[in-house]
């Protein structure tokens, strides 16, 4: 616990107060919105003040509601001056005088007219809802009730004032000094109770306090309290005192969330100390601070807050203390924890609404409808202690606004749900001529006509029954066959009004409900006989009295009463009489005196006597000294009940004789019953259980408690005087039995159907079936099922059907979804419990929706990509999605080009189409069930042709030719300077320490970076001696391609690895090496271009330029569309030329299918060359060779060889691809163009 400061606090903590009361002022004019929701409100009006009312459907609906009604303590408000209904349908109501300016006529008048509690109806599109209640009171301010008292403290004590008074809202109390506020001071505490307490006082603290109470009424001063300090230790009263409690705590009860403050005020000498604690050992909780030194403040008090606080102050230094507890009590306004959901039912099924509430106490719930409260009938029943809200065989009677209201002491709560009532088209209409004929008195024959409309149409009737008189009456329902049009009814009470009623059923659905059929079952004979009281008011009578019997017991009107009588046991010589059904006595005269009679009763309806009662005996008063022995009371009768005998009578004869009564009674046992031996009366006061009880004489009913239910009981009265007692009054009967418990709790509730089978019936319908339950001692009335989608936890989708019949066809559900269905029994007046989970799927149906969400993106020129999701409602598996285009919409679907693809892709590309032009688009989805509907139109163009790919044979043919010729003339001039270079014939292979003066010419081809850590090179192109260059075919890979110089950068279909050939300057080892990609195993048939890139002997320097010339001649004239193989080769030729009068390597750069621009190579480089260049031998060479190459179709103007690593199109499996390496220019290390595959 922390300290708070008293003197900051306290005022906001008072309006802090008053706010969670709801009582706070309101402004001069401010609007109050009523609606199912928390309540009640509170306002409170000032002088001057005004208030609008505004009526809300709430958060049930939506809008305004249509039309407005008020009611005002319940009854229809009245308007007044200061009630005015708006245009609106608000409510405004105003208080215009201030409290001093109203006369003793007008206050009163005008308080009446104003306060009161107000609610307000609200009409909507769906139904009418009833707000919650606003109470509205002026506001006032009474005068105070406790004044503050003068107080006589000691220095560095604690004085305490208090005042009391009473107002509307609640008034914030202040206090001043010498009429002067008190400055906020942490020794000063205001308490919102209206108590000061002042801190180790001081001198200056002497002065006259009085108390300030402030309202929007009014504001009132208390009377003045002097406050005189002494000095310490100068007041004998104080002096050595123990441990004193000066203000205790207080037993509190608050609303949640409004503020509390425990009070705890010791005295003693030294000062005590003062703590707090529960009583219940619970550590008190951490947002509860001490105010000042010794109070408790709670500022927003919850139910975890309640308890028993218990405040101990202890003497220092010694074991003295006191102690003082107090109760702490949290009440919880009620919370709607499960508010009920808006529900949408066709005609003839069921809707249950759910509501849970929360608060303390425990909040009790009721429900209205079309805010008026509900009455439960057969068909609408509150179960679960009215949290649960069942109605039965809906009609459009049964739509509009449910409210669930939980109420407690601490307020109430609201939550509304409409209920919709769903009418199908080509339902039958109601059967008509409904009539209901009595048989018996337990039976009756109902008959009805086929309904006008749709007859044809029906598959079975339900007929429905009921008491027509009382409350909560049970309905029960049969099942009729379409076949006939009558039913008899058994079973029914007799002397009992019953209602009837019939729907018709069709596939579609059921009709609306028939006129009622109103039937008075017949009389029976009664179950029971009237209980006798029998007394001789003479010695030669005996008066004969009996109650009537109850319509439970009567069946039917008791139209007339038979009383039999005979002396003794003379059962042959039996007399009888009869008496109308109006009377409840009889006098049987001429008996002899001092004889034992018996006597017995039957009631008698139109359809007979009854059972009579058991023979009962009586003895008539003896003839002689009548003038002292009193007669018997008269009119004896005796009401039973459960555990009571009400005794009531009359004075006999003569009743100054008397002194007074006595009654006796006992429990006749099962063995008595029939003896009828001993003589009434006749028995000793020891023979009686209980008794005599002297009762005075004016003393005329007596009530006998503490029996036992359903027992047989005697009863006998005598009147006594001063000499004996007088002749007995003798009634004998049982008491009531106690009331059965209800069926469910003596026999316990149905059980749940038995083999309960789910069978798709089709896409929208499935057939549930179940049996009686097994073992059961309930009739079984009907059945109620609940379905919903499988594993739904949203109560406003699960769908509730009665059936009558152990079968029911479910429509209108979803194709191709699971769906869990459950099956309750209902019995006489009780319900079982759900079973067991069904599961069943509907069968797939077409796709009522096409594929969501299309994007059309182009590729080329002639390619186009689709990008697509599943239709939102597939109804099935699609197993095809159906693609169909064209570039004229307009046409017929089947001219459009169509194209499928698998159910699990969901994008595709299409090839073949034309650049620049507009295509239109759609999808569809099939399920096996059938195609469904196709998209909306979607529109695309495909992208341009480049200037690339508009190049034509010719442009191509003249592009090569002119290259092809200037590098003619550039190899001759190599070749001449090659000549002259005596060093470079004396080498086996070409090198690269040629002089100066003799320019080299070489070539370096790097397909790929070899396996050895050394690069494998293709020296040069010209060799002077042939037979010196050896080139292992293991070494090469399977296929290469020969680029032209115009020859294009083909792409890897997998790895795009790039190839280049370049004419550089050597430096490094001879390219004996493999300078394949593809490293070949052993046992792998070597590569035929191997040879193609050796030179015979003799072609010399013609090479390259055969190669050349033949690949831009060979297949001239045709475009060149990007190869689609796998692992293409890239070519990069280099050449460079190297003088001696230049320590340059100036390169020049001729791509394949990209031309990039050519650096022109310096004037000097370009000397002329000699001699002629025989390409004749060199061709053929070169063709024969090439014949081994792969040419691919359609392809480029090239012959391309596959060099195919680990895929299907190498010749060899187990190939594998290595790295391509690129020698960046003036550095003579390898690097590595693609990474290294693992």
């Amino acid at each position: 616990m922390a300290r708070g400061d008293a003197g900051r606090r306290l005022l906001a903590l008072s309006f802090c107060l008053l706010a969670t009361r709801g009582e706070l002022p309101l402004p001069q004019k401010t609007t109050v919105e009523l609606s199912c929701d928390i309540g009640p409100l509170q306002v409170i009006l000032g002088p001057k003040q005004a208030v609008v009312l505004d009526c809300s459907l709430g958060a049930a609906a939506t809008g305004p509601p249509s039309r407005v009604t008020w009611n005002k303590d319940g009854d229809v408000m009245l308007e007044h001056d200061h009630l005015h209904l708006l245009p609106n349908g608000s409510l405004w109501l105003s208080s215009r005088l201030e409290p001093e300016d109203r006369n003793d006529e007008e206050a009163p008048r005008s308080q009446k007219v104003i306060e009161g509690s107000y609610s307000c109806l609200a009409h909507g599109p769906l139904g009418v809802v009833a707000s919650q209640v606003a109470v509205v009171k002026l506001a006032t301010l009474a005068h105070f009730s406790l004044h503050p008292e003068p107080q006589t403290v000691e220095e560095n004590g604690t004085a305490r004032f208090e005042c009391h008074i009473e107002g509307l809202p609640a008034p914030i109390i202040t206090w001043e000094k010498d009429q002067v506020t008190l400055p906020e001071e942490p020794r000063l505490i205001t308490l919102p109770n209206g108590v000061l307490q002042i801190l180790d006082v001081q001198d200056g603290d002497t002065g006259s306090y009085r108390c300030v109470a402030t309202n929007s009424a009014h504001r009132r001063f208390s009377s003045e309290a002097p406050l005189r300090v002494a000095l310490r230790g100068s007041l004998v009263a104080t002096r050595g005192q123990d441990v004193v409690i000066v203000a205790a705590p207080e037993n509190t009860t608050v609303v949640s969330g409004q503020s509390v403050v425990m009070e705890c005020v010791a005295s003693a000498d030294p000062t005590p100390f003062v703590s707090w604690v529960r009583q219940d050992g619970k550590p008190i909780s951490t947002d509860v601070i001490v105010l000042g030194r010794t109070n408790l403040l709670i500022a927003s008090a919850q139910p975890w807050h309640s308890g028993i606080y218990v405040c101990r102050a202890n003497k220092p230094r010694t074991r003295d203390f006191a102690t003082a507890a107090a109760e702490l009590r949290v009440l919880a306004a009620p919370a709607i924890s499960q508010a009920p959901e808006a529900l949408s039912r066709t005609r003839a099924s069921t809707a249950r609404f759910v509501c849970r509430a929360s608060g303390e106490p425990r909040p009790a719930l009721r429900w209205l409808h079309n805010g008026a409260p509900l009455r439960p009938n057969g068909r609408v029943k509150v179960q679960g202690g009215g949290g649960s809200l069942v109605i039965t065989q809906i009609g459009l009677q049964d739509a509009g606004f449910y409210q669930c209201v939980a109420e407690n002491s601490a307020g109430t709560a609201c939550a509304a749900a409409p209920l919709s009532v769903v009418v199908r088209e080509g339902l039958p209409s109601a059967p008509t001529r409904v009539t209901a004929t009595p048989l018996s008195s337990s039976a009756v024959l109902v008959a009805w006509e086929r309904p006008e409309l749709h007859s044809e149409q029906i598959i079975g009737f339900s007929l429905h029954y009921q008491k027509a008189r009382g409350v909560d009456n049970v309905e029960y329902q049969f099942a009729v066959n379409n076949d006939t049009t009558e039913l008899q009814v058994r079973d029914l009470e007799p002397n009992t009004d019953y209602e009837f009623y019939v729907v018709a059923y069709s596939q579609l659905g059921a009709s609306r409900t028939s006129s009622p059929a109103l039937v008075h079952t017949l009389d029976d004979v009664p179950s029971a006989a009237p209980q006798l009281a029998l007394s001789s008011p003479n010695p030669s009578d005996i008066r004969v009295a009996w109650l009537p019997l109850p319509p439970s017991l009567s069946n039917g009107q008791v139209v007339k009463y038979k009383i039999e009588f005979s002396l003794g046991r003379e059962e042959d010589q039996v007399f009888s009489t009869e008496v109308p059904g109006n009377e409840t006595q009889l006098t049987l005269n001429l008996l002899q005196p001092n004889k034992v009679y018996q006597v017995r009763i039957s009631a008698g309806t139109g359809a007979g006597y009854g059972t009579p009662s058991q023979w009962m005996q009586h003895r008539t008063p003896g003839a002689h000294n009548q003038s002292h022995v009193p007669f018997a009371p008269a009119e004896l009768k005796v009401r039973a009940k459960t555990e009571s005998l009400v005794v009531s009578w009359q004075p006999p004869p003569h009743p100054t004789q008397i002194s007074g009564y006595k009654l006796y009674w006992r429990e006749v046992g099962a063995e008595e019953e029939a003896d009828i031996d001993r003589p009434p009366g006749g028995r000793g006061d020891q023979a009686w259980d209980v008794g005599p009880v002297r009762l005075k004489k004016k003393v005329k009913q007596y009530e006998l408690t503490q029996l036992v239910p359903g027992r047989l009981y005697e009863v006998k009265l005598v009147a006594f005087n001063k000499h004996e007692d007088g002749y007995a009054a003798v009634w004998k009967g049982k008491t009531e039995k106690a009331p059965t418990p209800d069926l469910p709790i003596q026999r316990g509730p149905p059980l749940p159907p038995a083999h309960v089978h789910a069978e798709s019936n089709s896409s929208t319908s499935i057939w549930l079936r179940w049996k009686k339950p097994d073992f059961t001692t309930v009739k079984i009335v009907n059945y109620t099922v609940r379905f919903g989608p499988w594993g739904l936890r949203n109560a406003s989708l699960v769908t509730y059907y009665t059936s009558s019949g152990e079968d029911i066809l479910i429509g209108g559900l979803k194709p191709f979804t699971k769906y869990e269905f459950a099956v309750q029994s209902h019995g006489v007046d009780m319900d079982g419990p759900f079973g067991s989970v069904v599961e069943r799927s509907t069968l797939p149906d077409r796709p009522s929706t096409p594929p969501s969400d299309l994007r059309l993106s182009p590729l080329t020129p002639s390619t186009v990509r689709l990008h697509w999701c599943p239709p939102t409602e597939p109804n099935g598996e699609i197993v095809e999605y159906l693609i169909l285009y064209s570039d004229n919409h307009t046409q017929p679907e089947h001219q459009w080009t169509l194209l499928t693809t698998e159910g699990n892709i969901f994008s595709a590309e299409v090839h073949g189409l034309e650049s620049d032009t507009r295509y239109f688009f759609k999808m569809g989805a099939r399920t096996e069930v059938g195609p469904g509907p196709f998209s909306h139109l979607q529109d695309v163009i495909t992208l341009q042709e480049t200037l690339s790919d508009s190049l034509d044979v010719h442009s191509v043919t003249g592009i090569i030719v002119g290259v092809c010729l200037g590098l003619l003339c550039l190899l001759a001039c190599m070749c001449a300077g090659l000549r002259r270079s005596p060093h470079r014939e004396s080498l086996p292979g070409l090198s690269s320490t040629a002089t100066s003066g003799n320019p080299a010419l070489y070539s370096r081809a790097r397909l790929g970076p070899p396996s050895l850590p050394a690069a494998h090179e293709l020296e040069s192109l010209v060799h002077p001696h042939p037979q010196d260059w050896s080139l292992s075919p293991s070494d090469v890979e399977d296929k290469a391609e020969v680029h032209s110089l115009m020859g294009g950068s083909v792409s890897d279909c997998r790895g795009h690895s790039k190839r280049k050939i370049s004419w550089a300057q050597p430096s490094g080892p001879s390219w004996a090496g493999s300078w394949a990609s593809c490293e070949l195993p052993q046992g792998c048939s070597r590569p035929a271009l191997t040879h193609a890139l050796l030179p015979p002997a003799g072609t010399g320097q013609t090479l390259l330029l055969q190669a050349l010339v033949y690949d831009a001649i060979k297949e001239n004239g045709r475009k060149k569309p990007p190869p689609a193989c796998r692992n293409q080769v890239e070519a990069e030729v280099i050449v460079h030329s190297n003088f001696g009068a230049s320590k340059g390597s100036p390169d020049l750069h001729l791509q394949g299918l990209e031309p990039e621009p050519e650096e022109p190579l310096p004037a000097e480089t370009l000397a002329p060359t000699s001699g002629v260049v025989d390409m004749s031998q060199g061709g053929d060479w070169l063709g024969r060779e090439l014949e081994g190459c792969e040419q691919e179709s359609p392809g480029p103007d090239r012959l391309t060889c596959l060099p195919e690593a680990a895929s299907a199109s190498c010749p060899c499996p187990n190939l594998q691809p290595s790295k391509a390496l690129e020698e960046a220019p003036g550095n003579s290390q390898p690097k590595a163009l693609c990474p290294q595959s693992s």
